[in-house]
């Protein structure tokens, strides 16, 4: 018989490697990092993606013109660093989110502040593409290779600026309530484990640890359905999966 994969802990804090089995000094529930610092620095880079795409209308309609590259470069450089900027600002957002997560007692806000990367990226490349359609006097060329460039960022960087693990501070409360003790989690996983040994992380060599709040702010918003059942622990957003933790 094969003898059991040895697991190697990692605390979330340090990032150093502890023995399995061994538990953390329990922490008072708090927020996690300086939320307030990333969403200071998203806003910064959202102002300069727009600047970016600013920019490269400028360069679509004359107004603007580096000499060292041909226009149609110009444009796709301005609008690559458009994406950029608006991908970064967009995880850090998202970031502050779950370390400071929104109340879901307004609908409206709730939906907006897990929604603003999204918003952004639509307001940093959909302008772009409309007044490049409607332009008359671009190279026809030109307006065809930037609309498409501009409609591929848009996509990919709404993909990436959209929160698929939105989590709420009812949700956050709940869960730091029902669940004092660390909880662990995998590097790709997409939950947390009250229970290091749970049958969905027989696969994983490494596991992190930390608080709840910790977890949640490192994007496993939700605990595993598997540790709910065997501790029964209820009140707490699950992933309501069978299957096992990939």
């Amino acid at each position: 018989m094969a003898e059991p994969k040895k697991k190697k802990i990692v605390a979330a804090d340090t990032g150093k490697e502890v023995k399995a089995g061994s538990r953390r000094k329990m922490k008072e529930a708090a927020p996690v990092g300086n939320a307030g610092g990333l969403r200071a620095g998203a806003i910064i880079l959202w102002v300069v993606a727009l600047v970016f795409e600013v920019l490269a209308l400028m360069v679509l309609i004359g107004k603007v013109n580096l000499k060292f590259m041909p226009s149609l470069y110009q444009i796709i450089a301005f609008l690559v660093l458009d994406l950029v900027c608006v991908i970064v600002g967009s995880q850090l957002w998202k970031k502050a989110n779950h370390i400071k997560p929104a109340s879901e007692k307004n609908k409206f806000t709730f939906w907006l502040w897990n929604n603003m990367g999204l918003i952004v990226c639509a307001v940093a490349f959909i302008p772009f593409v409309i007044i490049t359609l409607a332009n008359k006097n671009a190279d026809k060329m030109t307006k065809a290779i930037a609309t498409v460039v501009a409609v591929i960022a848009l996509l990919i960087g709404g993909l990436a600026s959209h929160d698929w693990n939105p989590v709420s501070e009812e949700q956050q409360q709940a869960a730091i309530s029902a669940i004092s003790d660390d909880v662990y989690w995998s590097p790709f996983g997409k939950v947390y484990h009250t229970h290091e040994d749970c049958s969905s992380l027989n696969q994983t060599d490494t596991l992190t640890y930390g608080t709840v709040e910790e977890a949640i702010a490192a994007n496993r918003t939700r605990l595993c359905s598997f540790c709910a059942k065997k501790d029964d622990i209820t009140g707490v957003v699950t992933d309501g999966a069978e299957a096992e933790e990939e």
